[in-house]
């Protein structure tokens, strides 16, 4: 199906599942267009409401460039019958990369990257900015949530236990392979079983021998309790001292267990 620009259109994947209280759904569509539909020198008016969703994200972001990859009608929504309600979203995660300061990371590649971005997006009002795309978005809750620091840590040998699996997904928000350097991408995982639900929403940044770097959100609700336990960790090293794990460096899963943690947070997220 093509719309009105004669640009053919994947159909959006959508599924929902009703699980107890909560309304868990995902939607599922294609890859951000890399240009105006105006043409590849031209931009919609930031005031247009008819404006294309590539000039939306950057008239709202105002980053330099946005990630190779943005799967912007890719989202994770979990909504319970009080009203708290709990995003992912790609626009969102994208929101906290710093842009007018300029990255903790600046390696020879940065300059080769920002080489390849056109001028056209390159222009003085933009100031340096985190050419990694790192983002410490840890899903966008809304006020029916009441979060509060606690030390208790997720039940891992409840998640570890084999359960049947009623509903499951792993969505990308965005992605970028750094010039061929590395990968800097930013995904959001569920998991549904009969004892509750399970979100681990991950960024992952590798640059090829400088650094891994991991940003993890984890949410865990048990069907018996009125919160969710939600764990925030970064994790991150050289890849100076990584050499023991050079086989898992493609692999976040693997990795989280080699890198050290740099810091974690706990909280209850109260939804009643």
């Amino acid at each position: 199906m093509a719309n009105e620009y004669g640009v053919l259109r994947l159909p959006v994947d959508c599924e929902s599942l009703r699980f107890n209280d909560w309304s868990i759904n995902y939607e599922k569509s294609h890859i951000l267009k890399s240009m105006c539909h105006l043409g590849s020198d031209k931009c919609c008016d930031k005031n247009d409401a008819n404006r294309c969703d590539l000039c939306h994200y950057q008239h709202t972001l105002e980053l330099p460039h946005l990630p190779d990859m943005v799967f912007h009608k890719n989202k994770l929504v979990l909504q319970h019958t009080d009203g708290a309600l709990m995003e992912f979203k790609p626009m969102d995660a994208l929101a906290l990369v710093a842009n007018g300061k300029d990255s903790s990371v600046e390696v020879a590649c940065a300059q080769e990257w920002r080489e390849t971005r056109s001028e056209q997006n390159m222009e003085q009002k933009y100031k340096p900015f985190d050419w990694t795309f790192t983002s410490t978005y840890q899903g966008t809750l809304n006020d029916k949530f009441r979060s509060e620091p606690t030390e208790q840590t997720l039940n891992k040998m409840k998640l570890m236990q084999r359960e049947n699996i009623l509903f499951y997904h792993d969505l990308t928000l965005y992605e970028d392979e750094l010039h061929d350097h590395g990968i800097s991408a930013m995904s959001v995982r569920i998991r549904v079983m009969p004892s509750g639900f399970f979100v681990l929403l991950r960024h992952f940044l590798r640059i090829d021998d400088v650094l891994i770097r991991m940003h993890d959100t984890r949410f865990h609700w048990e069907i018996e309790n009125n919160y969710i336990l939600k764990e925030y960790i970064h994790r991150e090293a050289p890849c100076s001292a990584l050499q023991s794990s050079v086989s898992f460096w493609t692999n976040p899963d693997e990795m989280q267990n080699y890198l050290p943690v740099k810091a974690k947070e706990l909280h209850k997220l109260y939804f009643k």
